[in-house]
Parts: C-alpha cells; structure tokens; sequence
C-alpha cells in the first residue's frame, strides 16, 4: 500500500479547512443560520487553520504541519465538548451570548441530519492526523 506524502497530507489537511471553513460561511452568510457560542470558538481554530496551512504549501514549508496539528487539537477539543452538550453527555448547558442567541443543543446544529459538532470533530481529527503525517522525518 502506497503512503501519502508529506505534500500530499498537507494538501489534503488544507482542503479540508478551507472546505470546512467556507461551509460555514455558508450556513453563517447564506442559509442566515446564527453559529452558537461553541461553534464561534470552533470558528477560532478552522479559520486560521485554511490560511497557516495554505500559506505552508505557498511557500513549500515542510514544518507548517506542526501548527496544523496544535490548532487542530485546539478545535477538536472543542467540538468534543460541544459534541457532548449536544448528546447529552455533559449535563451542563451552555447559555447563550444573549437571550434569543441559538443555542449550543437543539435542532439548528442538524446540517443534512449531522450534528454540526460531530462534523467539525471530524473536520478536526482528519485535519490533525493529515498535519501530523506531514511532518515524517526524513531518513539520511
């Protein structure tokens, strides 16, 4: 079996965030549909994700990986928190920024019957794994 190459998973991690992060653009921008205080703050990672990993590849920086890797972690740690919220897991609920905000639980975090949350996680995890296969070490 054929392993990627270091070029290639960044190029595959950098796809991903800038995907993710025009999708939610899109549900933000187009669809109307107000992102929750968790999804905010997964925004906090994604974005600058698509730009750290696609300026690495510009300039063919063989380390950017690294930074994909901690931003990714970042982000995953909060969709799972908010993966939690949304299942039921963690009991607490997350308030809003203001009273009639959207909330971090209902059914505005479906998007094609997914969770929202579970999405990014997913997002996060491809993302950090394909940084962190970028960043093989280079036999002598």
């Amino acid at each position: 079996m054929t392993r990627l190459s270091e070029e290639t998973a960044l190029g595959l991690a950098w796809i991903i965030a800038f995907t993710s992060s025009l999708a939610v653009l899109f549900v933000g921008e187009v669809l109307g549909q107000a992102p929750c205080v968790l999804c905010w703050f997964q925004r906090a990672f994604m974005f600058p994700l698509a730009i750290v990993l696609g300026l690495g590849l510009w300039w063919q920086d063989p380390r950017v990986g690294r930074y994909g890797v901690a931003l990714a972690l970042g982000g995953a740690a909060v969709a799972f928190w908010h993966m939690g919220l949304y299942v039921g897991l963690i009991p607490e609920r997350i308030q809003p920024c203001m009273a009639t905000g959207p909330s971090c639980t209902d059914d505005n975090q479906l998007l094609f019957g997914i969770p929202i949350p579970l999405m990014a996680l997913v997002a996060f995890a491809l993302i950090g794994l394909l940084s962190a296969l970028s960043l093989k070490e280079k036999q002598i």
